[in-house]
C-alpha cells in the first residue's frame, strides 16, 4: 500500500472536518445532550490530528497561520484524555478553530493539488 502524500492528508483533514460540521449541526445543545455524537466527533478530532501530525514540514510552512502543534494538542488530548476531555474545549474548537482550517486546508490544497 502507498504512503498517504501531504495532499491526501490534507483531503483527509478536509473530509473529516466535514464530518464534524455534520455531527455537530443540531448544534450545542444536542452536542452535549448526545454521547454518540461527542464520540464521533472526538474520533475525527483524532483523526484530523493525526493527518497534520503527519504532514511534511514544509507543507505545513505553506500555511503559517495555522497553528499545527494546537491540532496534534487537540488529538493527544482527546486520545489520552480518556473520562477527562473537556467538551467545553472540543465544542469551542469545533465552532471557533475549524472554520479558519478548513479554509487554509483548502487554500493549500489549491497549491498543491495537481
Amino acid at each position: 500500500m502507498n504512503r498517504p502524500t501531504d495532499v491526501d492528508r490534507l483531503r483527509h483533514i478536509l473530509d473529516f472536518i466535514g464530518r464534524v460540521e455534520t455531527y455537530t449541526r443540531a448544534g450545542r445543545d444536542t452536542f452535549f445532550a448526545d454521547q454518540m455524537v461527542q464520540d464521533a466527533v472526538l474520533r475525527n478530532f483524532e483523526i484530523i490530528g493525526e493527518a497534520a501530525r503527519t504532514l511534511s514540514p514544509a507543507t505545513k510552512d505553506r500555511a503559517p497561520s495555522v497553528e499545527w502543534r494546537k491540532i496534534v494538542g487537540m488529538r493527544d488530548h482527546v486520545a489520552h484524555g480518556y473520562f477527562g476531555v473537556d467538551l467545553d474545549l472540543v465544542w469551542d474548537t469545533t465552532v471557533q478553530d475549524l472554520p479558519p482550517l478548513r479554509a487554509a486546508v483548502e487554500k493549500l490544497l489549491s497549491e498543491l493539488a495537481p
